[in-house]
């Protein structure tokens, strides 16, 4: 009877294997030519496949990060895989003076897919936002022009993260990312978190354009109410300004629908997207109505990357996946299963303070410091995140099952109850320095 072969991963020639670099290497080289921008543990991440990720020493991670909400479909999907492939042998780039066989079928669908009419393809997610903010202000331009009063104040929200560039920072309102590179764009203010009297308060005639995430990630995974969407919806159409949702960490699927804003019945004036459109390539856009997108014409904007052949390829593949596989409904039963199982570690655990988000977007608030839960996760064969310092932030592919959500489940109760123990005894037999610290504070210490 003749055996079964055992699969096994394709083997490296003598001389690919010789010529990758060891992590020590990788790492000192970082230490050495990059700038000092990225806090790193010093695991070397070498491939993936699905929801998992494997290190330089052939460790198993299990994925909730997935690349901060950018490989949705996971990784090495087969047929994002296959498009790579086909497209890099055929034209990488062609720049935008020429048609490519994919740019237009693309927008047709992100505009089908967010009801809006036009769309501009940038390379980034704070790309797309620049150009939100310029097609806000362009559109004020030409209303200005035909007799109105020109409008160039932007209102963003308390909490709001928007990207690193110097107009996307300025409409940010964390002030650690702001300081450093101050004085910002004029003209920006913050109004306080779902709070409908100060939009209504700061809200005027001056106003050009409001950008809201229906999600806040980087803020926190805060969900912005029907009441305060509605509101800003009727001061737009009231003032002739734009609505700009950013929806670069919560659209394309990852509440469980093709965008944050849908659970609204008001549609906004301008989507900006990113992070999973293409699979981990680079690449962004931002959508318009036809009313806003007029005001753009040639010379006005441009990019000489955005919206290439490959990677306009690979994201139509993208969006064809999430509809073929049915990933919207996984998303939602996945997101449901993981909140229920955090729901009960809450009960147990008395630093969760609130579980809050919608499909696979999910915030855990916690009263003590979230740094050590991330370095025991990490430990655990774990990928979370912290964000604003004490909320852990799950941003898993769409492709999980079932068994991965049990498996992240186990994994994170144990990593809860290490850090807790670890913790307790530090605050049980604290140092000298650190008698008249408090107990965040040691939990603090005890990781770092």
């Amino acid at each position: 009877m003749a055996t079964k072969k055992k699969h096994s991963p394709a083997r490296k020639s003598p001389a690919a294997r010789s010529a990758a670099p060891s992590a020590a290497k990788i790492r000192a080289d970082e230490a050495r030519y990059m700038m000092k921008t990225y806090r790193r543990p010093p695991e070397v991440f070498t491939h993936g496949r699905g929801c998992r990720l494997y290190d330089s020493a052939g460790r198993e991670y299990l994925d909730f990060l997935a690349g901060i909400a950018v490989n949705a479909t996971g990784y090495a999907h087969p047929r994002m895989v296959r498009v790579i492939r086909r497209e890099a042998g055929r034209a990488t780039h062609v720049s935008n003076l020429f048609h490519n066989p994919y740019q237009a079928p693309l927008a047709r669908k992100l505009a089908e897919w967010s009801g809006l009419d036009r769309v501009f393809f940038s390379n980034s997610g704070s790309e797309a936002i620049e150009g939100a903010l310029k097609l806000a202000r362009a559109y004020a331009h030409a209303k200005s022009n035909s007799g109105g009063r020109l409008k160039t104040r932007f209102l963003a929200l308390e909490g709001s993260f928007h990207g690193r560039t110097m107009g996307a920072l300025s409409i940010t309102s964390t002030a650690k990312y702001r300081a450093p590179f101050e004085p910002l764009i004029p003209g920006v203010e913050f109004v306080r978190f779902n709070d409908v009297a100060d939009l209504d308060a700061k809200f005027d005639d001056t106003v050009c354009a409001i950008v809201i995430e229906a999600i806040q990630g980087e803020g926190g995974v805060n969900l912005v109410s029907e009441e305060f969407w509605n509101r800003a919806r009727e001061l737009t159409l009231d003032h002739g300004a734009a609505l700009i949702a950013d929806e670069i960490q919560c659209g394309l699927g990852r509440a469980g629908r093709k965008f944050g804003f849908q659970k609204f019945t008001a549609v906004p004036d301008i989507v900006t997207v990113a992070k999973p459109l293409a699979g981990g390539l680079p690449l962004g856009a931002f959508i318009a109505s036809e009313e806003f997108a007029s005001a753009f014409h040639p010379g006005l904007h441009g990019s000489t990357f955005g919206g290439g052949p490959l990677v306009c390829a690979v994201a139509l593949e993208f969006l064809r996946i999430v509809e073929d596989e049915r990933l919207f409904e996984n998303v939602r039963a996945r997101g449901s299963e993981l909140r229920m199982g955090l729901e009960v570690l809450a009960k147990r655990f008395a630093f969760i303070k609130e579980i809050r988000g919608e499909g696979l977007i999910i915030g855990i608030d916690l009263s003590v410091d979230g740094a050590p839960f991330v370095a025991e996760a990490l430990r655990q064969g774990l990928l979370i995140n912290c964000t604003h310092d004490h909320i852990i932030r799950l941003l898993p592919p769409f492709i999980i099952k079932q068994k991965d959500v049990a498996e992240f489940l186990r994994k994170f109760e144990t990593v809860l109850s290490r850090v807790s123990k670890a913790s307790a005894k530090s605050a049980a037999a604290p140092s000298a320095s650190a008698k008249s610290q408090s107990p965040s504070q040691l939990t603090l210490a005890a990781a770092r």
